[in-house]
């Protein structure tokens, strides 16, 4: 398989199986950080636990409630925070490099469905 980059309004995923260190790519229009295949397989298996609670979550709360949810692994922390159909998103790096990034609500979606179809082959 050769390097695959997805990207939409405010988002950026890739996957580079031919990488010597950093195969997994993830960013914004203006900013990028590589991963780790571990890295990336934990910021895509968080980001799916996320999205799902927090679609979980629309029927527990008023059209008006706001939600924060978290959840991390040994390598990095990931929160969703706004409405359960329209929510900004943030990870930390927990390890090596120490970096963070945020992607607002209306790329939020996207992000999600990439996540999940980035290393099926």
């Amino acid at each position: 398989m050769e390097r695959l980059v997805k990207k939409g309004a405010g988002w950026r995923l890739g996957w580079n199986p031919k990488a010597t260190d950093y195969h997994g790519l993830v960013g914004g229009d203006d900013w990028a950080i590589e991963l780790t295949e571990a890295e990336l397989d934990d910021f895509c298996q968080l980001l799916g636990q996320l999205a799902q609670t927090m679609s979980q979550m629309a029927s527990e709360l008023m059209d008006e409630e706001k939600i924060a949810c978290e959840v991390e692994s040994d390598l990095l922390w990931m929160e969703a925070e706004g409405y359960p159909n329209s929510y900004m998103l943030r990870f930390i790096l927990n390890t090596g490099r120490r970096c963070e990034g945020s992607w607002l609500p209306q790329s939020v979606p996207d992000l999600v469905q990439a996540a999940q179809s980035l290393k099926v082959f």
